[in-house]
C-alpha cells in the first residue's frame, strides 16, 4: 500500500494509483421503502421476514439470523441480494444513517417500517459497499445530513445527493475483501472470548458449594472434605470503604482519587474524567492499601472487583477495600463472582435512585471455604482463566482499533 492526498485514500493496494470518482448514490441506484400499512396483528407469524431496525444497525452487513416472522402482502418490497438498508431516525446525531448490506438471496424478505432501502443499479462489490458507507468519512456526511433536536432524523432525498468514493472494480474487490477477513478474524476472537467467559461462569457454578451445601460439584483431585461456613469478616483484617467527602483536587495531583467506576474487568482503570489530589491530601485519608487487597465497587454499579497492584491513589467512597488475612485472596476473589454472592448483594442494597453495598453486608457475606491448600488451587485456576480471558479481550481491541484505522485512511 502507499499513501496518497485528495482524490486519493491514505493507504492503498499495490498497483492501484488511479484517482477515485466521486458519485452520488441517487444516480447509481433507487430507493425503497420498508414495511407499511402494518398493524401489530401482523407480527410475529406469517410465512415471509423482515430485517429488524436493530440488524441493520449493528453491523455493516446484515445477519441473515436477525429477521422476524411477518405477514404480508403484495404491496411490499422485497429486498435482494446487494440491497443497502439505512436507519432513518435516531436520539443522537452520530447514530443516524446507520448503513448495512443484504448479502442473502432469500426469497419473501422484507424490511421493517424504520429504515429504507438502496438498490444500486451499478457493480459494486457489496463489501466495499458496506464497509466504506461505515468509513469516518462518509459518517461525517451523515451526521451533517442530521435534523432535529430531541430525536434526529434524516432525508432518503439528500442521502441520495451525497457524493462516495467509487474506485474501478477490481480494487473496490480488494478492500471489500481486506475488511470482511480482518471482521471475520474479528468475529473468532468475539466467540473464543465468549466461549472463555462462559466457561468461567461455568466453574464458578461447580467448584463453589451451593444451596447449603459444604461440598462442591467439582473439586480437584485428592480433596474429599466437607467446606466450612465462615463470614467474610472471619478471614480478613479490614473490610472499609473510601473518603465520605470531597477531597481538594489539584490538576498537578501525582494521585488518583478512584471510585467504583474505575474498577474494571479486575483493573484499576484511570479515565480521561479522572481527578487527582496531591499526596498530601491522600495523606488525610490513607487506607494503607497493600497486595493482599481487593478492591469493590458499592455505589451505583454493584459488585466491580479489581486487585490494588501498589497503584498511587486514594479511593472514593464508591469503592470498598477488603484486605485478605486468613483466607487465600484469589480464592476470594473468584468467590466474590458467584451467583449467590451476588443475589445477596442485590437483596442487600440500600437506597432508591442510586444503590448502594453497605459494609455490614460485605463484612457478612457467607463464605463455604475448603482447607488453604484447597482454597490455593481453586484461586490459581480462576487467575489463569482471568489472565487468558484478558489476553484474548486486549487482542480483541487490537483487532478492532486496528479496523477503525483502515476505515478512517482506506476510504477518502
Amino acid at each position: 500500500m502507499s499513501a496518497n492526498q485528495t482524490k486519493y485514500p491514505q493507504l492503498r493496494f499495490k498497483g492501484f494509483t488511479d484517482s477515485w470518482e466521486q458519485r452520488k448514490l441517487g444516480k447509481m441506484g433507487y430507493t425503497f421503502t420498508g414495511l407499511s400499512g402494518k398493524t401489530k396483528e401482523d407480527f410475529g407469524h406469517g410465512n415471509a421476514k423482515f430485517v429488524t431496525y436493530m440488524n441493520v444497525f449493528s453491523s455493516p452487513v446484515s445477519n441473515s439470523e436477525m429477521v422476524e416472522n411477518v405477514e404480508v402482502d403484495s404491496k411490499q418490497h422485497q429486498v435482494e441480494y446487494g440491497d443497502v438498508f439505512f436507519t432513518t431516525s435516531s436520539e443522537t446525531p452520530q447514530e443516524v444513517g446507520m448503513s448495512s448490506v443484504w448479502l442473502e438471496t432469500a426469497e419473501n424478505i422484507y424490511l421493517n417500517s424504520f429504515c429504507f432501502g438502496y438498490h444500486p443499479m451499478v457493480e459494486f462489490d457489496p463489501y466495499y459497499l458496506a464497509f466504506m458507507l461505515r468509513s469516518p468519512v462518509i459518517r461525517k456526511k451523515f451526521m451533517l445530513l442530521a435534523q432535529g433536536i430531541s430525536r434526529y432524523n434524516i432525508s432518503k432525498n439528500k442521502v441520495m445527493e451525497m457524493l462516495v468514493p467509487v474506485p474501478e472494480i477490481v480494487e473496490q474487490q480488494k478492500i471489500g475483501s481486506f475488511f470482511k477477513q480482518l471482521d471475520d478474524t474479528i468475529t473468532l476472537h468475539q466467540r473464543k472470548l465468549a466461549k472463555l467467559k462462559e466457561l468461567k461462569q461455568g466453574y464458578l457454578q461447580k467448584l463453589f458449594p451451593e444451596n447449603g451445601s459444604k461440598f462442591p460439584q467439582l473439586r480437584f483431585a485428592g480433596f474429599a472434605d466437607a467446606w466450612e461456613q465462615r463470614k467474610l469478616s472471619d478471614g480478613t483484617n479490614k473490610i472499609g470503604d473510601g473518603l465520605h467527602g470531597t477531597p481538594k483536587y489539584s490538576e498537578d495531583g501525582e494521585v488518583y482519587f478512584v471510585n467504583g467506576n474505575n474498577l474494571v474487568n479486575g483493573q484499576i482503570v484511570i479515565m480521561p474524567e479522572t481527578k487527582t489530589v496531591t499526596s498530601n491530601e491522600q495523606s488525610k485519608d490513607d487506607k494503607a492499601l497493600n497486595e493482599s487487597t481487593i478492591l469493590m465497587s458499592i455505589n451505583g454499579t454493584i459488585g466491580n472487583l479489581a486487585w490494588y497492584r501498589g497503584e498511587n491513589l486514594m479511593l472514593g467512597k464508591s469503592a470498598a477495600y477488603i484486605e485478605v488475612s486468613d483466607f487465600d485472596k484469589k480464592f476470594i476473589y473468584a468467590y466474590l463472582q458467584t451467583r449467590p454472592v451476588k443475589d445477596y448483594y442485590l437483596n442487600s442494597l440500600t437506597g432508591t435512585t442510586i444503590k448502594n453495598l453497605g459494609l455490614k453486608a460485605i463484612r457478612n457475606t457467607n463464605i463455604c471455604t475448603p482447607t488453604i491448600d484447597e482454597q490455593a488451587k481453586i484461586g490459581v485456576l480462576f487467575q489463569n482463566l482471568d489472565k487468558t480471558i484478558t489476553l484474548h479481550q486486549r487482542k480483541l481491541e487490537k483487532l478492532q482499533e486496528l479496523k477503525k484505522g483502515y476505515l478512517q485512511k482506506m476510504f477518502c
